[in-house]
């Protein structure tokens, strides 16, 4: 009886796959037979982070310098060229505006307090026919860009315009408020009713528009003026001096007041709105040899301005010290300089530099090429800083055929970037938005609870992504045919972002 060979499944399930490997050997060594497709790599469809980086610029209003250009301009032409700079700064990658409102005790905007500013018609209290700060708040918001409104807490003109300020003004109104310095008038920052005119005028602005952020820069006490001779002339304080400085030194005094007002307005500007942002930008160097090898003007002494004590107090939520100098520059390094503020930041608020683009191909001496910004901007970058300001908006747009501002746009601000947040005035997220396709359009609905304030915006066209930053207001999204996904976070005013909503065709 012939013997019979039994399997078992396993058996069988073994032999199998032997001969598949046998056949695959074989079918390899002879080169023969098709293998099939390569396998192609799964494509990486991760969304890219929002980036998150302070990108500035100052609108300084005052004497004409970026807006508007003249003072003969009617109510259309002002507002086509406001138009024009925001285009153009959006274009340039400009995340944030810093339009200067209050530039010598009047008003860029409608007051009931300081009478409209000449700038805007040639003729003080003259008013131009419209708001210009209600106008540029609402078209740099929809240009997903923030408006910081930037004050002077306490200029008040020049000498020469004294026969043209309107009877509102405050030379004429309290005339024993304002000092004659050199070819200036100037608040007396000593006087009690100078710095509560001052604070009445900063909260009107902040209770009455939809501001991102109040601003002071570096004007307190004046710089020092001198004679003919070279002789420093003393600011003309004596009688205020008596009445408030009684057992006290007068510089010490001069910078408590200074220190009194700055911590003023970070507290009542924050009693208003929480949430809105106060910054300054003082002068870039606090005093010579901080750090060593620096020199300059000490603006502890001279201006009175101990803006150390600013920010080691937290008594701001951004500084921006105007560091207008070269990365080269031998006794005011630009390196050296940011690296000192940036120790100085015990209370973790950010500290985002002033540049000074006026210098890029100015025909100076001391001009900067057009390399210099940038690479101040990798520096900063590199110091773990978040952020920069650019003074000053013609510089930074159109001199120099615009190359600035092409340069920008077209390596370093290429992608669009989320204001840095302030996580010390509201830590607490806003809830995830919904979204949902309608009539071809990514309808974002907001979640309940805290409002947002803007909406960051992740879209995958085929393999490429891009990123939107929106105003709340904005809850459509226009998207074309390729569009396969889109992430949606809500940002609530203090720069906290939600977890991201997601739409897929």
């Amino acid at each position: 009886m012939k013997n019979i060979i039994r399997f078992s499944s396993k058996d069988i399930q073994r032999l199998a796959c032997l001969a598949l490997i046998v056949l695959s050997a074989c079918s390899s060594a002879d080169g023969g037979g098709a293998t099939g497709p390569t396998p192609v790599p799964p494509v990486d469809t991760a969304a890219p982070a929002v980036r998150r980086e302070m990108r500035g610029m100052w609108v300084a209003t005052v004497a004409n310098i970026d807006w508007p250009s003249r003072t003969a301009l009617s109510a259309d032409q002002q507002r086509a060229e406001f138009t024009d700079i925001l285009s153009r700064a959006a274009a340039a990658g400009i995340n944030t505006i810093v339009f200067q409102v209050r530039p010598a005790g009047d008003a860029v905007y409608q007051s009931s307090i300081e009478p409209w500013a000449s700038l805007l018609t040639g003729t003080q209290g003259n008013n131009p026919g419209y708001d210009p700060l209600a106008f540029a708040i609402q078209e740099a918001h929809a240009r997903g860009m923030e408006l910081h409104a930037w004050i002077n807490p306490f200029r008040a003109g020049n000498t020469s315009d004294t026969l043209k300020l309107a009877g509102s003004h405050i030379f004429n109104s309290r005339r024993d408020l304002v000092r004659v310095y050199g070819s200036n008038i100037w608040m007396d920052p000593g006087e009690p009713d100078v710095q509560d005119r001052s604070m009445s005028v900063i909260a009107d602005i902040v209770q009455r528009y939809d501001i991102d952020a109040i601003h002071a820069d570096d004007y307190f006490y004046p710089y020092v003026v001198t004679d003919g001779a070279g002789k420093a002339i003393a600011f003309p304080d004596d009688a205020t001096f008596v009445k408030y400085g009684a057992g006290s030194a007068r510089d010490d005094w001069r910078r408590a007041n200074i220190n009194r007002f700055v911590e003023r307005m970070y507290r009542e500007v924050h009693a208003i709105k929480p949430t809105i942002k106060v910054g300054i930008s003082p002068f870039g160097i606090w005093r010579p040899g901080f750090p060593a090898g620096v020199q300059g003007l000490d603006a502890y002494a001279s201006i009175y301005a101990d803006s150390r004590k600013w920010l080691q107090e937290g008594w701001v939520d951004y500084l921006a010290p105007q560091l207008y100098w070269a990365i080269a520059a031998p006794q005011q390094s630009f390196p050296a300089l940011l690296g000192w503020w940036l120790q100085q930041n015990v209370k973790g608020r950010n500290v985002w530099p002033g540049l000074a683009a006026y210098r890029v191909n100015n025909g100076t001496s001391s001009a900067y090429t057009l390399q210099e910004i940038p690479d101040q901007i990798k520096v900063t970058r590199g110091q773990n800083a978040t952020g920069v300001m650019l003074y000053n908006t013609s510089w930074t747009l159109k001199q120099n055929g615009g190359a600035l501002a092409t340069a920008l746009a077209s390596d370093l601000y290429n992608v669009p970037a989320l204001v840095p947040a302030s996580p010390w005035l509201d830590a607490v997220a806003p809830g995830k938005p919904t979204l949902a396709l309608k009539s071809g359009n990514v309808e974002i609905t907001p979640a309940a609870g805290e409002p947002a304030r803007w909406w960051t915006a992740r879209l995958k066209d085929g393999s490429a992504w891009t990123t939107r930053i929106l105003f709340a207001a904005q809850t459509t999204i226009s998207i074309s045919s390729g569009v396969s996904r889109v992430l949606v976070e809500a940002v609530d005013q203090s720069g906290n972002t939600s977890s991201a909503a997601e739409w897929r065709r």
